[in-house]
Parts: structure tokens; C-alpha cells; sequence
């Protein structure tokens, strides 16, 4: 009987080369960076599948949630103005597809992800700094980490490209991600820490919309 390779300790980007073949969808490297753990990757999704998760999310939007750290509840917080829905983890032949893909790339079980969101922001809209890891030493964090663990990584897909503005910004990275449909924005934090550098924010959109989709990575099924 053959041995089961054991899961990485941390979801992973493969080092060689800068083209990876996904089981026959083609994807480049664009851009790495050692601390904080990013990269850039061109081609994650095709046109026709950015569309379809845009057509597909359209009629079910509804204004965007954050973490209430303290209770692990949910609120409508000034602090992200976009809107968003939730796709179920394999809820269409569409979204099995990518939640796979991703798995490959990132040699993380699909198992262990929240369902892809799909954000869509307006003009003036955008999300402030964050990070996306739970805080442990908040009173809400049992609850937020009794489903799947810890968030350990997250994926950032662009659906579209704006005409101006809603660039993914890295502060302390000085990073400023520009979209562009079918790229993706890898980004790991194996600490729940600031020190693990990944405070990010979605810049103001000025002009156009700004479409994309979300993966959040855990450490357990989720």
C-alpha cells in the first residue's frame, strides 16, 4: 500500500522556475518576496472563469461583514465598504475547479479553506489596513478558531481591472499590487503576529469598479 505524503506544515509556493503547469493550466510566477511571505502569480484564473464568478456573484451581494474580534461575531464596520457573497466549498463544477487548481499551487488541501468570497467594490469604496489572522489574545478568538483552526494564508484573485485606483496595498512591505483579471496575491503568515508583516488594504477604487475573490486558507478542515 502506498504511503501518504504528509501535509505541509504551511501552504507553499513550489521554488523552481517562474511557469507552473496545474494539471495543464499554465500559470507564471510574476514576483516573489521572502518576508512578508508574497507572491505574484499571472494567469491563476482564464478570462472566461473571472467573468463567470463575477456573473455568478452579481445577484446575491450584500454589504461586506468584518470580524468582531471580541465576541467572534460579525458586523457592518466603516472600516470596508465593499459588497460580498459567499460561494459553498464545490457548490458549482465552476468553483470545485478553482478551490483545485488553488489546492495544487499552493499544496494546501482544498479542505482546509473558507468558500471563495467575491467582493466587488465601487467607486470610493475600499477596505482599510488589516490583518487577516485571528487574534488570539482577543475573547472572540475560540469561537473564530473552533471552525478549521487558524487562518494561515490568503489568496487574492483579480476578477477585473479598474480604470483607476483599487490597487492591494502591503504597507510594510511597501507593496502596492495593481489588479489585473486572472492574476492572483498570494500571502502567508504562519504567525499570528504584526511581525509576520502582512497588513494589507484594499486602496480606494476612483474610477470603474473593482471585482475579486477571496480564499482564506486554514490549518484544520474547515
Amino acid at each position: 500500500m502506498a504511503t501518504q505524503s504528509p501535509q505541509p506544515s504551511e501552504p507553499f509556493i513550489a521554488p523552481q522556475g517562474a511557469h507552473i503547469d496545474l494539471d495543464g493550466h499554465p500559470t507564471d510566477v510574476l514576483m516573489r518576496l521572502e518576508h512578508p511571505r508574497v507572491a505574484l502569480l499571472g494567469g491563476l484564473l482564464t478570462p472566461a472563469e473571472c467573468q463567470a464568478l463575477i456573473d455568478c456573484a452579481r445577484p446575491r451581494l450584500a454589504r461586506s461583514r468584518t470580524v468582531v474580534a471580541s465576541t467572534g461575531g460579525e458586523e457592518i464596520n466603516a472600516d470596508r465598504t465593499s459588497r460580498g457573497m459567499f460561494f459553498e466549498r464545490g457548490e458549482t463544477a465552476l468553483i470545485s475547479r478553482i478551490e483545485q487548481r488553488i489546492a495544487r499551487l499552493l499544496h494546501w488541501p482544498a479542505s482546509h479553506g473558507e468558500g471563495l468570497q467575491v467582493l466587488h467594490y465601487r467607486p470610493g469604496e475600499q477596505y482599510h489596513p488589516h490583518y487577516d489572522y485571528f487574534d488570539p489574545a482577543q475573547p472572540g478568538a475560540a469561537t473564530l478558531l473552533s471552525r478549521g483552526g487558524q487562518r494561515v494564508a490568503t489568496l487574492i484573485l483579480y476578477l477585473n481591472q479598474p480604470a483607476l485606483g483599487g490597487d492591494t496595498d502591503l504597507p510594510q512591505a511597501g507593496l502596492h499590487i495593481a489588479a489585473h483579471p486572472g492574476n492572483a496575491l498570494f500571502f502567508a503568515y504562519p504567525q499570528a503576529h504584526p511581525d509576520s508583516a502582512t497588513l494589507h488594504a484594499g486602496a480606494p477604487v476612483l474610477e470603474g469598479e473593482k471585482w475579486i475573490a477571496t480564499k482564506w486558507l486554514r490549518e484544520r478542515v474547515f
